[in-house]
This record gives structure tokens, C-alpha cells and sequence, in this order.
């Protein structure tokens, strides 16, 4: 990747919302898992440990940032579910189990999608329970919108 793409993907990240990061990281989670099966089904364990690795740095990244408070259940029932993706991931690498690795990307999948939906319910809830903005007279004018 060259410098340009790089300095692309920090500036991303830095001016993302915390819902656009969760979805660039499942969008990453995914692909690693994706490009692992490629480098599987070629043959290239180096490449397929390192995708594999990475995969699970995020879903690891994933589970220590719940908020068992706020989640309880939910919270709870999504860490079981990266941990089994872990799990997955760990046979896959040693025993090359290219139908592992289809599970989790299956899951993952399924998983970005559902915040997508969330983060977009959510943010309708807000737009709705913000007030409109009121309309003003003589737009420009400072100090006769100011008298309204």
C-alpha cells in the first residue's frame, strides 16, 4: 500500500464517527477473513495466517470493548459469538478448514449489516426528536433575525 492510501485510511479513521469505525472494522474483519481463504485455497500459509491474525485481532478488539453494562444480555450473548468466531478461526488456521472460515465470514457479515440497521434506526430516532430549525426573515441579516 503506498503512502497516499495510508494517510487516506488514518484521516478516515480520525474524522469517522464511533459508528462509521465499527463498521470499517467489520468492513476489515471481513476481508481479512475473505483474503485468508483466498491465500488458503492457493496454498500460501504465510499470508493465510497473517489475514487469519488479523481477523481475529479485531473480533478480539470487538469483545473487550463491550459494555456489559449498558449491553447486559446482548452484550453477553455477542461476546459468546466472537469467541466461537475465534475459536473458528484458531481450527481453521491449523487444520485449513476452509468451511470455518465461510462460518464466520457468514457471521460477520450478518453482523455488519444488523449495526447498519441499528446505527440507522438510531439515527432517525434522533433526527426526530431534534426541533426544527426555524425559518428567518430577512436571511443575512444578523441583528433583524436576532429581534424575531
Amino acid at each position: 500500500m503506498n503512502a497516499y492510501m495510508n494517510q487516506y485510511q488514518q484521516n478516515q479513521m480520525t474524522t469517522a464517527s464511533p459508528e462509521r469505525i465499527l463498521i470499517m472494522l467489520y468492513d476489515g474483519a471481513i476481508r481479512f477473513t475473505r483474503q485468508a481463504l483466498e491465500a488458503m485455497e492457493a496454498g500460501d500459509n504465510v499470508t493465510k495466517l497473517e489475514k487469519i491474525s488479523r481477523a481475529m485481532a479485531i473480533i478480539t478488539e470487538f469483545s473487550n470493548t463491550l459494555d456489559r453494562e449498558v449491553g447486559g444480555e446482548i452484550a453477553d450473548n455477542l461476546d459468546a459469538l466472537y469467541h466461537f468466531m475465534i475459536r473458528e478461526l484458531t481450527t481453521a488456521n491449523l487444520q485449513n478448514d476452509a468451511a470455518k472460515l465461510k462460518v464466520v465470514d457468514g457471521l460477520l457479515s450478518d453482523l455488519r449489516e444488523t449495526w447498519v440497521e441499528a446505527i440507522e434506526i438510531n439515527n432517525a430516532a434522533k433526527a426526530e426528536a431534534q426541533p426544527a430549525p426555524h425559518a428567518t426573515k430577512g436571511a443575512g441579516n444578523k441583528a433583524f433575525s436576532a429581534a424575531l
